[in-house]
């Protein structure tokens, strides 16, 4: 064994209290070694072990009649669709190697992603994003932006998988810590599922992919703590990716799931090596033995701890049915890999590791990934809550000029185009795209040789969570459910990235805490299970935590085209309704924000049981083809939903505009025209369809509102008999299009 003595100071190096360095002693019943100590370092620390959210996590509905591999399970889950075929999905964060390296933070958290996908037996065929940015007019707001998306289109593009949809926010809450969220969704058939055990006394333990660098060690330690001036000195937790390389092993990992030579998988990610044995050991209830010394290696006189912890990219291992072996050595050399037979599963539930013939590793596997420390940490309410919720909204004085707050609004980098972002993005690859970038509520995706299709968003707003987490937890997986039903979809399931502060501040464990609560009895409510995700705790940095951001990843079935709906408007002289309630407080709103530089309020009224009717009519009305196009209503209100819904309707020689009429109408216009209450989604029919959506509404027992009709080139609204927004479609797109390019350059 290795002879070192183990310090307070190394301790508290690694991350680890002086109770959880009691209990690793009494598990060995001695000191551990350092590589020991490492060992036990990563897989217990937040980012693999939830040592600290794992309690709440259990509120959330994971079972269901479709689920087929359920939340904590594997690595993803999967999620049945029909005819022999599933889907896996995840999303998960990688804010803080972004934040000190945008461009190899966000790229290696797409190859992570990708791999957790294909692990599962699934093809990935879709990527997403979700990222959140300080305001944009800063210089360092810019270049992380700037290389985040580099980083996201340089993976995804070499790699050849179409990222087809995502949302970009900025808030000066973000200025110091942004947040990269990415998403991945593979397709299987039901026979190709693949589960990460370790099983089978002989079987052998393969090392496949790239080599092992000095790259990401202590990754997962590194994002399991605050930001801090002296995280730019930590770049060597960031890995270093290449989408080449992956989309190799991609490719002989699934020839490889085709033949009969595999027991279990599983991805080299946070923690590396040392995740993925005894990990797998831990499912399998059985033991893993590994030799250091064949692990193929790129850099000189690597340490076992080194070795261990290594986060390299591009990297699986694999446990191969004894006498399989060249059968997969056969593959790999095909595709110009290393295939390297590192050790073997035992049946005395340890994990070993030998190095140069000493062993360096004796621990029980179940101890390392099972058996971390649990906490329920303690929380209050924050001293803001009460006071921002009891906001007086009516002293906030109304707007002179509408004109000018629509012009505003649309201009908001967090509201405007997208395009500067998606448009550096391979989204027709595969073709399997079935919905362009920006044009519907959520992306949408062929299954070819079928008549279904896939829509998936991301979606959280994440100043709703800060003035009321549980409220803002429950309009995220609303709002993620309504973009899907917006394209015709039916919501599967969904996958969660909960992104919060310190968590051993009581202020931000009680926002996680109602957050968590929130999406549960959403889910619950809409019986919409979560199939997986990521817990991000950390999310700070000397000026203060970010606001609560649980970004909801959602994916919805089509059952064929001909229900596919997109936001745009369609026609002169179609009528255009509200689905929903019209009135609204301006309550946490970006018009409140924006406008008025006010982040208060109680947020709009939500019931969740009105938003469950309204997206019930909205798709019996795509069903039964009533509709032409439908736009939830979010950041910016009714107005900026019309104004888009004009925009991404027109084209290059005619453009749509809007004459909207609303009387009878009480209180506050700026509530009406830029509050954003939930349960809203403005839709356009023929007039002939008019009866049949007002006939749907009383069905459904919601409010169905006529709004007014689809007219040229002007956006028109009349409100109590005075027209109080009157603007060209040419100007509204010009302020809507060009803002982020206008900001970076």
């Amino acid at each position: 064994m290795e002879k070192i003595v183990i310090t307070p100071q190394i301790v508290e190096e690694h991350g680890l209290t002086p109770e959880e360095y009691g209990h690793i002693l009494t598990i060995l019943n001695r000191e551990p070694t350092i590589t020991e100590l490492g060992v036990f370092s990563v897989m217990w620390s937040e980012h693999c072990s939830y040592k600290n959210s794992r309690f709440w996590l259990k509120k959330f509905p994971t079972t269901g009649p479709a689920v087929m591999v359920k939340a904590g399970d594997e690595n993803a889950g999967i999620i049945d669709i029909g005819d022999g075929l599933a889907v896996s999905f995840k999303i998960e964060s990688h804010n803080h190697p972004s934040a000190v390296e945008p461009f190899q933070g966000a790229a290696t958290g797409i190859g992570g992603i990708i791999r957790d996908i294909f692990t599962m037996g699934a093809r990935p065929v879709a990527l997403m994003n979700s990222l959140r940015f300080g305001k944009l007019n800063e210089p360092n707001v810019k270049r992380l932006f700037d290389g985040v998306v580099r980083g996201i289109a340089h993976y995804g593009n070499c790699i050849g998988i179409p990222t087809v949809g995502g949302e970009v926010y900025f808030d000066p809450t973000y200025q110091g810590n942004p947040l990269v969220n990415v998403f991945c969704l593979g397709i299987l058939k039901h026979e190709d599922i693949t589960l990460g055990r370790a099983e089978g006394v002989g079987n052998s333990v393969y090392y496949l992919g790239a080599t092992t660098g000095r790259d990401g060690i202590h990754g997962a330690t590194f994002a399991s703590v605050e930001l801090t001036e002296e995280s730019e000195e930590r770049k060597s937790s960031v890995q270093v990716g290449d989408p080449f390389m992956e989309k190799l092993l991609l490719e002989a990992c699934l020839e490889l799931l085709q033949t009969d030579a595999v027991v279990g998988i599983q991805d080299m990610g946070a923690a590396g090596l040392t995740c993925s044995t005894c990990e797998t050991a831990s499912r399998g209830n059985s033991g893993i033995k590994i030799e250091l010394d064949y692990v193929p290696q790129r850099e000189t006189h690597m340490t076992p701890y080194e070795i261990l912890l290594s986060e390299s990219q591009e990297r699986m291992l694999v446990i191969v049915k004894k006498g399989k072996e060249q059968e997969v050595e056969d593959i790999f050399e095909k595709w110009d890999l290393h295939a390297s037979k590192i050790g073997e599963v035992t049946d005395d539930g340890i994990m070993r590791v030998f190095f140069k013939g000493e062993q360096v590793v004796e621990i029980p596997a179940k101890a390392i990934a099972e058996d971390a420390p649990l906490y329920q940490r303690s929380y209050k309410e924050p001293a803001y809550y009460k006071k921002l919720k009891a906001l007086d909204l009516d002293a906030v004085k109304e707007p002179n000029d509408y004109n000018t707050v629509l012009q505003k609004l649309l201009a908001d980098p967090t509201i405007a185009d997208k395009h500067w972002v998606y448009e550096q993005y391979d989204h027709m690859v595969i073709t399997n795209t079935a919905v362009l970038p920006g044009k519907a509520d959520a992306a949408v995706i062929r299954l070819k040789e079928t008549d279904k299709l896939l829509s998936m968003t991301t979606d959280c707003n994440g100043r709703y969570c800060y003035l009321d987490p549980y409220i803002g937890g429950m309009i995220a997986v609303a709002e993620a459910a309504r973009n899907i039903v917006c394209t015709g979809a039916v919501p599967l399931g969904i996958t969660d990235c909960l992104n919060f502060g310190n968590p051993m501040k009581e202020e931000i464990f009680w926002q996680f805490k109602n957050c968590v609560l929130g999406i549960s009895d959403a889910c619950k409510s809409f019986g919409i299970p979560v199939t997986g995700g990521n817990v991000s705790f950390y999310n700070e940095n000397p000026d203060g935590a970010v606001d609560p951001t649980p970004v909801i990843g959602m994916v919805g079935l089509i059952q064929n085209s001909d229900y596919v709906t997109t936001a745009g408007f369609k026609q002169i002289g179609d009528e255009i309704f509200l689905i929903g309630p019209i009135q609204s407080n301006i309550g946490g709103s970006e018009y409140l924000s924006i406008i008025h530089s006010i982040k208060g309020g109680a947020l709009p009224e939500f019931d969740v049981e009105l938003e469950k009717r309204v997206q019930s009519c909205c798709l019996e009305l795509i069903r039964q083809r009533s509709i032409k196009s439908a736009h939830d209503c979010s950041e910016g209100g009714l107005v900026v939903a019309v104004a888009e819904s004009c925009i991404l309707g027109s084209g290059q020689k005619l453009k749509l505009g809007v004459s909207i009429v609303l009387e009878n109408i009480s209180g506050r216009i700026d509530g009406i025209l830029f509050g954003e209450r939930q349960s809203r989604i403005v839709v356009s029919a023929a007039p002939k369809m008019a009866d049949a959506l007002i006939k749907a509404g009383k069905k459904h027992n919601v409010p169905v509102t006529r709004l007014g009709v689809v007219t040229q080139e002007t956006i028109s609204w009349t409100v109590n008999g005075k027209k109080v927004i009157d603007q060209p479609v040419k100007e509204s797109a010009q302020n809507w299009k060009g803002e982020i390019e206008r900001m970076l350059s």
